[in-house]
C-alpha cells in the first residue's frame, strides 16, 4: 500500500503575501504523522498545496516518489489521497448512502462500490440505521462520521485530516481520534493536522510544530510533548 508523502521546501504564498515558508516534512509510510499549530500558523494552507488547491510557488511534494506538486486535484486524488476537511462538510440535501457514493466518484464498478460502502457501515454502523436520512438533519458527530466514511471511499493510500476535533463534544472527539487510529491500523497512512495537542499526540507516531508558516520544531510524541517550541506556538 505505501503512501509516503515528502514535502521538500514548500513556500506558497496567497498574492504576494508567502503563507508557507521553506516548509519540509515527511509522513513515513504507515504512520499516523501530525502537525501541530495555532490557527493562522499556515496549517490548513499546506493541506491546500497537497491537494493542488493552492500549488506551492516554490519547493516540491513527492507522494510515493512522483512529484505531485502541480497536478490537479482530480489527479491527486486518483494517485491515492483523500482529504477529511476542516468542518466536516456534508452534502446537506443527500442522503447518508448518497454522500458516501460521491466519495466514489471515479469508481466504475458497482460491486466495489457496495463493497466499500458495506466496510464504512461495519466501521460506522449507525450510517448504515440512517442509510436513507437526509445528511443536513444529522448530529454534528454523525456528519463527521459521514465526512470520514466519504473520504475512505476511494480505498487511499494516504488520508489527510484536517482539524478532526472542531465543533465537537469531548466525547465526540475522543471516538473520532479511536476511528483515526483504526483506519491507521489497517495500513492506510494519516496526516493528522490539528489543534488539540494532548489527544494528538496520543495516537501519533511522529510530529511536527508549524508556527508562522516556518516547522519549528519535530520529533517523538514523548520528544515534543515537554519542548518550548510548542508552548510559543500555541501561546506566544
Amino acid at each position: 500500500m505505501v503512501g509516503r508523502l515528502e514535502i521538500a521546501d514548500v513556500t506558497t504564498a496567497y498574492d504576494r503575501a508567502d503563507v508557507l515558508q521553506g516548509v519540509s516534512l515527511t509522513v513515513a509510510a504507515g504512520s499516523i504523522t501530525c502537525l501541530l499549530g495555532a490557527n493562522g500558523s499556515g496549517k490548513t494552507t499546506l493541506i491546500r498545496s497537497i491537494l493542488g488547491l493552492t500549488p506551492p510557488r516554490a519547493g516540491r511534494i513527492l507522494f510515493d516518489g512522483r512529484d505531485i506538486t502541480r497536478l490537479p486535484t482530480h489527479k491527486v486524488i486518483a494517485a491515492g489521497i483523500a482529504c477529511i476537511p476542516e468542518g466536516r462538510r456534508v452534502f446537506p440535501k443527500l442522503t447518508v448512502e448518497e454522500n458516501l457514493r460521491v466519495g466514489a466518484y471515479q469508481e466504475s464498478s458497482e460491486a466495489v462500490t457496495r463493497t466499500r460502502i458495506e466496510e464504512i457501515y461495519r466501521l460506522f454502523p449507525r450510517l448504515e440505521e440512517r442509510h436513507g436520512q437526509i445528511a443536513g438533519t444529522m448530529s454534528g458527530g454523525e456528519q463527521a462520521m459521514i465526512s470520514i466514511g466519504r473520504s475512505l471511499m476511494r480505498a487511499p493510500r494516504l488520508l489527510l485530516v484536517d482539524e478532526p476535533s472542531l465543533g465537537l463534544s469531548p466525547i465526540l472527539v475522543r471516538e473520532n481520534f479511536n476511528i483515526i487510529r483504526q483506519i491507521n491500523a489497517r495500513g492506510i497512512t494519516v496526516f493528522l493536522v490539528e489543534q488539540n495537542v494532548h489527544q494528538t499526540l496520543a495516537i501519533s507516531h511522529y510530529g511536527y510544530v508549524l508556527s508562522k508558516g516556518r516547522v519549528v520544531a519535530a520529533g517523538r510524541p514523548d520528544e515534543l510533548a515537554g519542548r518550548a517550541e510548542v508552548r510559543e506556538a500555541y501561546f506566544g
